[in-house]
Formats: C-alpha cells, sequence, structure tokens
C-alpha cells in the first residue's frame, strides 16, 4: 500500500479521499515528529516563562486577558473541550468527520501549532482504525475556526463523546476499554490548537469538490443524450467557436460534447436540415457548465491551500515568536463555496430545461415521452419534482458568506459563516443528482425512439447502463421507484466513471488538454 506523510506530502482531495476510504496509508515521518517536537519545546518554555500566550496561560475570547496559572493550563485545554461541545443536529456523515481529522492532522503536523507527538499519533490511530468521533452538522459560525464540531471531533480523546466503531456508535469510554486504550492528558495549548481551524469547512469543500466533480462529467453526458434525442446539432461545439472566448471549463465541455457525440447516427441524421439554431439549454452548454467548471476549478485551487494551511492559533514560531492572528478566520473558503453552490444550481437549472424540452413533443418525440397519453400522464410529472427541486436550490443559493453574527462578547465581531456555505453546497448537490436523474429517465426513454439509430461508443454503454436498471415504459408505473434507482447511478459515479472508462478502451480524448487542468488530485 502505498503511503502519505502528513504534514510533508501535499494533501489534496484524491489523496485525503485515499486516505479516508483505505487505499492510502497515513505516517509520521522522524522529520515531522522533530518539528513538532520544537515546537512542542517552544510552548513548554512559554508556560514556564513569563511571556503572556493567549489560550496558553490566559483565557479565551473575551477572557484573553485573564492570566492561568502554570498548574491550571493544562486543566484549561480540558475545560475548552469540554463547553465548546455545543454542536447540534444530526451528525455528519461518518466519511465527513473522518476527513476532518485527515485535515487536522495535516494543518498539525506541519509544525507550528505546538503539539505534542502522543496527540498526533492518537490522531492517526483514530484514522487507520475507522474509529470516527460523532459530530452534530450545526454550531460553527466558521471565525476563531469551526469551533463546535471540532470541539464534538476532539472529545473522544479525553475519552469524552461518541465515536463509530465496529459498525455501532458508542460511548468513548466504551469503545476505550474495548480497545484497552485511555484517554490522553492534553497539554498546554493543545485543545485549542484541537478546536481553532477550518476543517469542518475544509471537509464540507472536499467532499463538495469531489461530488460536483462527478456531477458535472454526469450533466454533460446526459445534456448529450438529450441533445441527440432532440436531433440537435453538434456546430455549436466547433472548436473554433470556443477558441474565440477561451474559458477553460467552456473548452472542456465543448470538446466533451463533441467527442460524446462523435459517431452518432442521430446526429448525422439530420445534418442538412433547415433548422438555423436550438434553444439555449441545447446549444449554451459549454458556456453554462463551463461556468460552473470554472467555479469548480477555481474552489478545487482554494481549497489545495487550505488543506495544506496551518490554521489554528496562535501560530508558534518560536518560544521568542509567537503570533495570535486569524488563521482560523474561514472566509477564504467561505466566498468559493457559496461561489460553487451557485455553480451547482445552475447545471441543475439548465438541465431541468433541457427535460422540459423532451416533453415538448419536438422533432417526431411522443409528447410526454409516452404514445398512449391521456389515460397515461406520461413522463409528466417527474418534471414536476425536477422543477420543485430547482426552486429549493434557487433558494439555497443566498449566500452565507453574506451574513456575519458578532460573538464571544465583540471580541469575534466578523465571522464567515464558511460551515453554512459547505453544508449547504452538498445540500444543492443532492438536489442536482436527483434534477438530473429526471433528465436521465426522460433522455433515455427518448433515446429510445429514435431506434434502430445507435450514438457513439460512451453514450451508448451510457443508455445501456440505463436500461440495466429502468426499463423503457408505455404505461404509468411508480416513477419514484425509477427516480431513486437513476439518482444512485448518478450519486455512486457509474455514469461518470463509465464514460471514461468507455472512453479509455476506446481510445478516445474525451477531455484534452484540459485533463490535467480539472482532475481532482
Amino acid at each position: 500500500m502505498s503511503t502519505f506523510a502528513f504534514g510533508k506530502d501535499q494533501l489534496s482531495v484524491s489523496a485525503a479521499f485515499n486516505i479516508a476510504r483505505g487505499h492510502v496509508q497515513g505516517r509520521l515521518t522522524p522529520e515531522v515528529l522533530a518539528l513538532a517536537a520544537k515546537s512542542r519545546e517552544a510552548v513548554e518554555t512559554i508556560v514556564t516563562g513569563s511571556e503572556t500566550l493567549y489560550g496558553v496561560n490566559t483565557g479565551f475570547g473575551p477572557l484573553c486577558q485573564t492570566r492561568i496559572s502554570a498548574d491550571h493550563t493544562r486543566q484549561l485545554q480540558v475545560n475548552l473541550l469540554k463547553s465548546h461541545s455545543v454542536g447540534v443536529g444530526d451528525p455528519v456523515h461518518p466519511q465527513l468527520a473522518k476527513l476532518m481529522l485527515i485535515s487536522k492532522l495535516q494543518s498539525l503536523c506541519v509544525g507550528f501549532s505546538g503539539v505534542s507527538e502522543p496527540l498526533l499519533q492518537r490522531i492517526l490511530w483514530h484514522i487507520d482504525n475507522d474509529i470516527i468521533p460523532v459530530v452534530p452538522s450545526q454550531g460553527s459560525v466558521g471565525a476563531s475556526g469551526d469551533l463546535a464540531p471540532l470541539a464534538h471531533l476532539f472529545l473522544p480523546l479525553i475519552g469524552l463523546g461518541h465515536v463509530h466503531h465496529k459498525g455501532q456508535v458508542k460511548p468513548t469510554a466504551q469503545m476505550l476499554q474495548e480497545e484497552d486504550m485511555q484517554p490522553l492528558e492534553l497539554l498546554a495549548k493543545e485543545g485549542l490548537a484541537l478546536i481553532n481551524g477550518t476543517q469542518f469547512i475544509a471537509a464540507h469543500a472536499t467532499l463538495g469538490i469531489e461530488r460536483l466533480h462527478h456531477a458535472l462529467n454526469t450533466a454533460d453526458i446526459i445534456g448529450a443524450m438529450s441533445l441527440e434525442a432532440l436531433l440537435g446539432s453538434v456546430r455549436p461545439f466547433d472548436e473554433r467557436l470556443h477558441h474565440l472566448r477561451p474559458f477553460p471549463g467552456n473548452l472542456l465541455v465543448a470538446r466533451r460534447l463533441r467527442k460524446l457525440l462523435e459517431g452518432s447516427e442521430m446526429v448525422v441524421s439530420h445534418e442538412h436540415c433547415e433548422r438555423v439554431q436550438d434553444p439555449y439549454s441545447l446549444r449554451c452548454m459549454p458556456p453554462v457548465h463551463g461556468a460552473s467548471r470554472n467555479a469548480w476549478l477555481h474552489v478545487k485551487e482554494m481549497l489545495h491551500v487550505e488543506l495544506n494551511a496551518v490554521t489554528d492559533n496562535p501560530i508558534v514560531l518560536d518560544a521568542q515568536n509567537t503570533i495570535s492572528g486569524g488563521n482560523f478566520h474561514g472566509q477564504p473558503m467561505a466566498l468559493p463555496l457559496d461561489y460553487a453552490t451557485l455553480a451547482a444550481h445552475e447545471v441543475g437549472n439548465i438541465s431541468d430545461r433541457r427535460t422540459y424540452l423532451l416533453l415538448e413533443g419536438r422533432e417526431g418525440l411522443p409528447t410526454l415521452l409516452m404514445k398512449n397519453t391521456g389515460i397515461n400522464s406520461g413522463f409528466m410529472i417527474p418534471q414536476y419534482t425536477s422543477a420543485a427541486l430547482v426552486s429549493e436550490n434557487k433558494a439555497l443559493c443566498f449566500p452565507a458568506s453574506a451574513d456575519s453574527i458578532p460573538t464571544s462578547l465583540g471580541q469575534e465581531d466578523h465571522v464567515s459563516m464558511g460551515s453554512i456555505s459547505g453544508r449547504k453546497l452538498n445540500q444543492v448537490i443532492d438536489n442536482l443528482e436527483k434534477i438530473l436523474a429526471v433528465e436521465l429517465i426522460c433522455a433515455a426513454q427518448a433515446f429510445d425512439y429514435r431506434r434502430p439509430m445507435k450514438s457513439g461508443k460512451i453514450l451508448e454503454a451510457c443508455h445501456h447502463l440505463v436500461r440495466d436498471h429502468i426499463s423503457h415504459t408505455e404505461e404509468d408505473r411508480v416513477f419514484s421507484d425509477d427516480l431513486q434507482v437513476a439518482t444512485q447511478l448518478i450519486s455512486g459515479y457509474q455514469l461518470s466513471t463509465l464514460a471514461e472508462e468507455t472512453a479509455a478502451r476506446e481510445g478516445i480524448d474525451l477531455n484534452g488538454e484540459q485533463h490535467e487542468r480539472f482532475r481532482l488530485s
């Protein structure tokens, strides 16, 4: 198994997921442990000296002027985790909490947080053994770090809270007894280093970036299927056109659509027709899907910085140089996450318009995609679901980062709300996957009416995948079952993965020169 050196190797979205899924083994190198020891030594020097350092020998927030004696510095750290464990709401998925552990360990291992080797080793132990803390989803305002969720994340270190352990949620004390382990005793500054940081935001961004990547790829596939079924033109995807406005996302989408439609008998069947142009939802896929790709790229680049940054407070350079700054403030990620939320929504917005086109009875397709309507409603009502989800996403697009509510008696007087930005992004992607599922079942149904004509290799494979799980119908049935299956094909990445694998097998360069830039890594 390949390894990842925390604090030394660069953490990417792909690397984080590979560690979380057990495909890569995380490790702590001697060099990193030496840096951590040096930083820890500086903290111990401060504790025994006369210098005042926030959160080490002072209280927190508005209590920063309250001096704490050396005898109480350790109890201060324990109290910090207890007092800040105020999260509410449903727990986040264990995978997301594990991503929080991974990104926090990366930050601490850079060597400016003043934590001890046993602390680092215990966090790695939780990751390696898939013993994941239970973390409530609500309670962070995204500045001074994701305080509440991070406090819950690290309660198990001191024997408190709950964990996912061997398929069950258990009190930490029970888990420690079963594992023959003891709680850690936190040293000065360690509690503060644990709860100060942006790892809740970063974990949501990591999850959202992977999900949106596959949703964008899937949207191109389904959009191409819809265009074929509607006998749309490929001319709007001409490379020469898009090099006149060469946004990288636009170029990528135009190429993908050309390659997806390459070899299609449906496209060839009407190449000399008199229709001048298609509706925007067909011919404007490159600028619309492409704009969302550009937003995705921006968030990915910002997240790469964040995943490898030191975001706790104060920063310990050495015993004589500590800085109490604002690296914990979530604004650098909150703004891009709100941007990504809008980008995800727009992909769903245009998908719903294509679904509507498929139902109108254009170009010889039966109205509502069923021959015997009247007694049958056809595919009319699935589009209602799509419309409802699009409307819901519009409401979720209000930027969380536009709000700020002062906390900590005014000491923390501007906050990012980036934790809400991250949560909303994934809510919108949840809805996007379902919106695309509606278009997928409609596009597949419309595809059937163009037989015996065939598409190119990639879209034929994708259509066969759909038909392996969802049958063509000429009678009304419980479409929610079909929508659930279609959503699983999208959210489980089967459709997007199949397209990539088919392209590789057939020697089709689906993504071209933009491929490296738009990879997850």
